[in-house]
């Protein structure tokens, strides 16, 4: 048989059986004079064997060591470890099309934010939404931590935020938010920076405001744990945030955390600049 006799037969294409000779896959066949392969019957049957092993979900590694004989692997082992991986997969498709049935079921709940994680969605449900700038900053800021951060890291945030979606807490949080909003187009010599800012820290949860200060300064998170972020990165992290604002909003969360960090009080909050 041709290379293409071979391949329909197989039910494969020409440029596959050429790629199983060059990874080693398909033994070379014998060439008649004319440098043309002449395949034979064996070499069909070891083909569609290749070929039913590929359909099963065997990477070509796989299949080599299975078709290896005594010096490969056991068809019985790769196959357990495929069936194993195939039900991980139905878990988190089971889990995916689960998502996708809440957001169906209530098609007024559906915007972007609503495709984070079901943890995240429920946090959000308790922030603040609609008018306010700097609250749909505060939720697209929450939803990029979604998507960052790993599963241990994103059930951590999920604790420290969830006190913040409680509806006094929330309330309060939406009025410190319209506040924010009306400092837009504010000096940093506004006296309301300095009063906002001791609103925004009052806010904050003490443990959500320990984290933050450990973050800062490098140390372990309260609870134990490994040390926390480097403090130069959680400061980019704030620094891209007051990025996003104007130099007023940026006063306020500059004083903000420097409250958290040291305890201050609305009556010792520094001068405009030098909350940094």
């Amino acid at each position: 048989m041709k290379i293409g006799e071979l391949a329909a037969l197989a039910g494969v294409s020409t440029r596959t059986v050429r790629h199983y000779h060059r990874i080693g896959l398909l033994p070379e066949p014998e060439r008649l004079t004319n440098g043309y392969r002449d395949y034979r019957l064996r070499d069909a049957i070891a083909l569609a064997r290749v070929r039913r092993l590929a359909e099963l979900g065997l990477s070509l590694d796989e299949i080599r060591d299975v078709l290896a004989d005594d010096r490969g692997r056991d068809l019985e082992e790769v196959l357990a470890e495929l069936d194993a991986d195939l039900a991980r997969q139905q878990e988190a498709i089971a889990a995916r099309r689960a998502r996708l049935a809440a957001l169906l079921a209530d098609p007024d709940l559906l915007h972007p934010d609503a495709t984070v994680s079901p943890g995240v969605a429920e946090v959000l449900r308790g922030f603040p939404a609609g008018e306010s700038a700097i609250a749909d900053l505060d939720r697209g800021l929450l939803a990029l931590l979604d998507t960052a951060a790993a599963p241990e890291g994103r059930e951590r945030m999920l604790a420290l935020m969830r006190p913040l979606a409680e509806p006094a807490a929330a309330a309060r949080w939406k009025a410190v938010c319209e506040r924010l909003d009306e400092l837009t187009e504010a000096d940093l010599g506004d006296p309301r920076v300095a009063e906002v800012a001791a609103d925004v820290a009052a806010c904050v949860p003490g443990e959500a405001a320990a984290v933050m200060t450990a973050a800062l300064n490098g140390l372990a998170p309260p609870g134990g744990g490994a040390a926390g972020t480097d403090p130069a990165e959680a400061e980019r992290w704030l620094e891209t945030l007051y990025a996003e604002v104007s130099p007023a909003q940026a006063e306020v969360f500059r004083r903000a955390v420097t409250m958290l960090a040291g305890g201050l009080t609305r009556g010792s909050a520094e001068k405009p600049g030098e909350g940094r």
